[in-house]
């Protein structure tokens, strides 16, 4: 089984990269592959409305100048998804929105490419802002219908110069917690895949508030 990462932070080894090694150590540990893919710190603009992902159907945005693509094919192949940011006036850094934005789209767009997938939010932050960042990343992975994983409290660490959050001793535990719980989560779904098989997908039904 593996898990794929995604840090939204543009610092590769700041505090949100020591909250993702704390759950992928945990997962190592349970047998799972880990992987990071460092996403903050690349040229990763957001999404155009083109409306090309619905129209071709061919798992791919129209843009094909950065690594969106690539990335959401790594997705697509993981049995695990967490969702990673640091806190920018408390939300979501904006080069991750970006990415969020354009890869949770085409993969809606194509199916449900992440649909019962086994998933986590993940914030790092100084001081405030961490529980609306939390709940806006939880947006992308319960409109998936993704299976969440959870910890002992929300999944956020705090810490602001580099490395600090191994520091908070709450922090640490939450992402020890959220690792088992993952874990735990992902080899129930690998041992009932034959034997207890999802729900099937529905065809979505799109409503607007305007008649």
């Amino acid at each position: 089984m593996n898990v794929i990462a995604i840090n939204g932070s543009p610092r590769k080894e700041g505090n949100t990269f020591y909250a993702l090694t704390g759950v992928g150590r945990q997962l190592q540990e349970a047998g799972i592959n880990f992987e990071i893919l460092q996403i903050g710190n690349q040229p990763i603009r957001g999404c155009m409305a083109c409306g090309a992902c619905a129209k071709n159907r061919d798992e791919k945005c129209s843009i094909t100048t950065d690594s969106v693509n690539e990335s959401i094919q790594s997705m697509k192949e993981a049995d695990g998804l967490i969702l990673a940011s640091p806190v920018y006036f408390a939300g979501i850094a904006g080069t991750l929105k970006c990415f969020l934005d354009r890869a949770f789209m085409v993969a809606g767009c194509n199916g449900g490419l992440f649909r019962q997938k086994v998933a986590a939010a993940v914030v790092a932050v100084r001081r405030t802002g961490g529980s609306s960042t939390f709940d806006s990343l939880n947006h992308y992975l319960t409109y998936s219908e993704m299976i969440l994983a959870t910890s002992n409290y929300w999944n956020i660490t705090h810490g602001r110069a580099l490395g600090e959050a191994l520091q908070d001793a709450e922090g640490v535990q939450i992402m020890d917690v959220l690792g088992r719980n993952m874990a735990w989560l992902l080899k129930i779904r690998e041992q009932t895949k034959v034997s207890l098989p999802g729900p099937e997908a529905v065809s979505k039904i799109f409503t607007s508030f305007v008649r």
